[in-house]
C-alpha cells in the first residue's frame, strides 16, 4: 500500500514538470496566422506574421499569452491540489496502520490472566470456564504485565484506568465455603479500573462445591485456584476446637506462595470472602504502593480502621490517612520482600495475632485510613462472630471517591510524620474524661488529649469513650506510639500515654 501511494505521487510530479516544459515550447515556437482585433486578440485568416507586427500587435500578443498562461496556471493549481490531497490521504493511512500495529503489540503484552491447570502433583486449581494454560505461562504473562511502565512525566494520568500502569497489583481473595463470596467479587469487579492492572485471584480452601460454582461463574474475570491439601491437621487435644484457625494459616501460606512464587508478583492485596470494598479501594492501594516501597519503617498498608464506627470518624475527612503500630488486616497490601521474611517462620495457626508479635513487627508500622475502605459482612466464621455484633457491623464504609494518586502522601513517611504528629498530640489541651462526656466548658472541635498510664486505665478510658479496649502485645488497636486517635461527639480526641513514651509493654495483653 505504501509503495503504491509513493509511486502515484512521483508520477504526478513528473507529469507536472513535463506539462510545463511542453507548454513553454509550444507558446514560444508556434507561428501566428491571424490579425489583432480591437480587443487585442487574433482573428483567423489575418495576413500579418510575428516578425512584422507593430507595437500594438506586440502588446496584444503579450496580453493573449498572459491570458493563456493564467488558464494553464489555474489548471496546474488544480493538479497540485489533487496531488496534495493524495499525499494527505497517504499520510493519514500510514498513521492508521502504525496505530494498528502498536495496538496489536500492546494487546500481546496485556493478555488477560488465565487460571492455572492442575499439574502432576495437583498443586493448582482451574476455572472450568477458562481455556487451559500452564502455571508457567500464567507466571510469564503476569511478569510481563508487571514490566509495563507509564510515562512518568504525565502526572494527570495517575488515576487513569489504562492498563499501562507502573506495577500489577493482584487482589488475592481468600475463600472457603461462603457462597456469599459473590457479594465480595461483585464489588471488586464493579470498581476495578483495569483487569490487567488488578487481576483477581480467588484461592479456595475447603472443597465446597457450591462456592466453587459461584466463583467459576465469573469465568475469565477472575483466576480460580484451589488449595490441594484439604486434610485435617494434627493438633494437641486442647486445640481441636481451633482446627479452623490451623487450616486458615495453612491456606494463607499456600495462597501467598502461589502469588509470589508461581505468579512471580511483586506485591498483593489480600481480602477475605466476607469483605466488601469501597469505590476508591483500588485508587487507595495504587497511591500507597510507592509509600510502602519507599519507607522501611512500614510493612503493610491496610484498608481497615478498627475504630471506624460512624461516630468515631470524621466524615468530612475521607482523604485523611494515619500510621498505626497495630496490624489491622481486613484488606491489606504485602510486598514480596516481606513475604520472603515471613514465610519461612509462618505460624501453624492464629496468623494475624502472630503478625502482631514484636518478633514479627520489629517496630514497623502500617498505613490505615480515617474511614475504612472495607467492611465485613461475615458474622459466621471460625471466630464465631467475635466482636461482630459489638463493633464490626457498625464500621463505616467510605462512599466518596478520593483521587489519592493525585495527592502528595509524603507526609506519611516516618521522617515527615513522627515529629509533627507527636507535637500535635502533646500540644493539645489535657482534659479529664468527664469533661469530654459532659462537654460543658469545652470549646471547639479540639483536639483534646486524655492521658492513660496503666493497662487498666487505658481499658477503662477506651470503654467509656467507645473505642476498642483490647491490646495485642501491648499495642492498642489503631495505636501509633501508644496514641489512639478518634472522634468523640464531634471532637478530635487523642487517648495517649504520658509525654516521652518510648516503647510498648508486651505484658499489656
Amino acid at each position: 500500500m505504501v509503495r503504491k501511494k509513493g509511486s502515484l505521487i512521483l508520477c504526478g510530479a513528473f507529469l507536472f514538470v513535463a506539462w510545463n516544459a511542453l507548454l513553454l515550447l509550444y507558446l514560444w515556437g508556434r507561428p501566428l496566422n491571424g490579425r489583432l482585433t480591437e480587443r487585442g486578440g487574433v482573428e483567423p485568416g489575418g495576413k500579418e506574421e510575428w516578425g512584422k507586427r507593430g507595437p500594438m500587435n506586440l502588446a496584444g500578443e503579450v496580453i493573449r499569452l498572459a491570458e493563456e498562461v493564467e488558464v494553464q496556471l489555474e489548471t496546474q493549481k488544480k493538479l497540485l491540489k489533487q496531488i496534495e490531497n493524495h499525499r494527505a490521504a497517504w499520510a493519514q493511512q500510514r498513521d492508521v496502520e502504525k496505530r494498528e500495529t502498536n495496538k496489536v503489540e500492546s494487546d500481546a503484552i496485556r493478555q488477560p490472566i488465565k487460571p492455572p491447570v492442575k499439574d502432576s502433583l495437583g498443586n493448582h486449581g482451574q476455572s472450568t470456564n477458562a481455556p487451559r494454560k500452564t502455571a508457567a505461562t500464567i507466571a510469564a504473562v503476569m511478569k510481563k504485565q508487571s514490566e509495563v511502565k507509564t510515562d512518568a512525566s504525565d502526572d494527570t494520568d495517575k488515576a487513569s484506568t489504562s492498563a499501562t500502569l507502573e506495577v500489577v497489583i493482584p487482589i488475592l481473595v481468600i475463600a472457603c465455603d461462603r457462597v456469599t463470596v459473590k457479594r465480595s467479587l461483585d464489588r471488586l469487579i464493579q470498581y476495578r479500573p483495569s483487569p490487567e492492572a488488578y487481576p483477581i485471584i480467588v484461592s479456595q480452601d475447603c472443597g465446597h462445591a457450591e462456592t466453587a460454582r459461584v466463583i467459576d461463574s465469573y469465568g475469565q474475570q477472575v483466576t480460580h485456584i484451589k488449595q490441594p491439601d484439604l486434610s485435617d491437621i494434627r493438633v494437641r487435644p486442647e486445640h481441636r476446637k481451633f482446627q479452623g484457625y490451623y487450616k486458615i494459616a495453612r491456606h494463607y501460606r499456600w495462597a501467598l506462595n502461589q502469588v509470589f512464587r508461581t505468579f512471580s508478583q511483586s506485591t498483593v492485596v489480600i481480602v477475605e470472602d466476607d469483605l466488601e470494598v469501597s469505590v476508591d479501594f483500588y485508587e487507595y492501594f495504587r497511591a500507597l504502593y510507592p509509600i510502602l516501597r519507599a519507607d522501611p519503617s512500614l510493612w503493610c498498608v491496610s484498608a481497615w480502621n478498627d475504630n471506624g464506627r460512624d461516630a468515631l470518624v470524621d466524615p468530612s475527612k475521607a482523604d485523611l490517612l494515619h500510621r498505626t503500630d497495630f496490624f489491622p488486616g481486613l484488606g491489606w497490601m504485602l510486598l514480596k520482600e516481606m513475604w520472603d521474611e515471613l514465610e519461612p517462620k509462618w505460624p501453624s495457626a492464629f496468623w494475624d495475632d502472630w503478625m502482631r508479635q514484636p518478633e514479627q513487627r520489629k517496630d514497623r508500622s502500617c498505613i490505615r485510613p480515617e474511614i475504612s475502605r472495607t467492611i465485613t459482612f461475615g458474622r459466621k466464621g471460625v471466630s464465631l462472630g467475635q466482636f461482630f455484633d459489638q463493633y464490626l457491623r457498625y464500621i463505616k464504609l467510605n462512599t466518596e471517591f478520593v483521587p489519592f494518586t493525585k495527592h502528595d502522601l509524603s507526609y506519611l513517611l516516618q521522617k515527615n510524620y513522627d515529629d509533627t504528629y507527636v507535637k500535635r498530640v502533646y500540644s493539645a489541651p489535657l482534659v479529664k474524661i468527664e469533661d469530654l462526656q459532659q462537654g460543658g466548658h469545652l470549646r471547639g472541635a479540639g483536639p483534646y488529649r486524655v492521658q492513660y498510664s496503666t493497662r487498666e486505665s487505658f481499658k477503662v478510658f477506651a470503654r467509656n469513650l467507645g473505642v476498642m479496649d483490647d491490646l495485642k502485645s501491648g499495642v492498642p488497636r489503631t495505636g501509633y506510639r501508644g496514641i489512639v486517635s478518634f472522634l468523640h461527639r464531634g471532637r478530635r480526641v487523642y487517648l495517649a500515654p504520658p509525654e516521652g513514651w518510648t516503647q510498648y509493654d508486651p505484658s499489656w495483653s
